[in-house]
Order: structure tokens, then sequence, then C-alpha cells
């Protein structure tokens, strides 16, 4: 099954948990074992796991990704977004989760999060169920 996932950001830069909307797909897809593989067909954009219990995760992340990655760089791209481009290629555009019993298998603590590196804006996710 084949799904796309539509996502709209309010920050220029943001972490969303979309753990619940992916495993909704994995659940219209009826595949009781197999994999989930989800893409963000985007350049300033990305998808990662991690804690979603604790919500200073998610702010200590994007404080290490923007004190690494400096909006104050004399990049050559010169849109504006350079600092975005280079975020999404270090945590990277896809991801893929084993389906056991119907379920994501995920840790305790762990969620599935789209990265936001240079909103607000509308944006896909892709998400792939697949049996096996």
């Amino acid at each position: 099954m084949f799904e796309t996932l539509s996502v709209r950001t309010s920050h220029r830069t943001e972490l969303l948990d979309l753990t619940s909307q992916v495993q909704e797909v994995v659940n219209q897809s009826g595949v009781s074992e197999g994999i989930c593989h989800v893409f963000v067909p985007h350049t300033t954009a990305a998808v990662t796991i991690n804690e979603n219990a604790d919500p200073s995760v998610k702010a200590d992340i994007l404080m290490v990704l923007n004190k690494v990655i400096s909006d104050k760089e004399p990049y050559r791209h010169q849109e504006g977004n350079s600092p975005a481009h280079v975020k999404a290629s270090v945590i990277g555009p896809h991801l893929t989760v084993l389906v056991s019993k119907g379920r994501l298998v995920l840790g305790t603590w762990q969620g599935v999060f789209f990265c936001e590196f240079d909103g607000p804006r509308s944006r896909r996710l892709h998400v792939k169920v697949m049996q096996g």
C-alpha cells in the first residue's frame, strides 16, 4: 500500500511526531508482517526516529543542528535556505520500520518525526507498507 500524507508546518524549524499517522497507514494496509518505508520528497525537510516522550529532546536536536549548521556561513546557494538543505542531508530523507502483528516495531520511547528546516509550509510524506 502506498499513501501520501500531507503535513502543514508552522515554524521555520520544527520536529512533528507523525507516528500515529504512519501507524494509521499500516492499519489501512492490512499488512501484519512486513516493513513500512517513509520518504520525504523535499530537499529542505527530513524524517527521523527519536524519543517522543519528552518534548525537550526535539528542542535539543534543533538547538544542536542550529548551532552546528549556522545560518551565518557564507553559503554559495543564495536563496536563504542553505542551512535547511544541509540539515536535511544530515538527517536524511527516508527510514524503514519493521511491522509485526500490524504494528510499527518501535522502542518504548521512539516515534517517527517529520523534520522541517525551511518552514512554515505544506509538505508531503510518502509511506509504503509492504508484506513480507
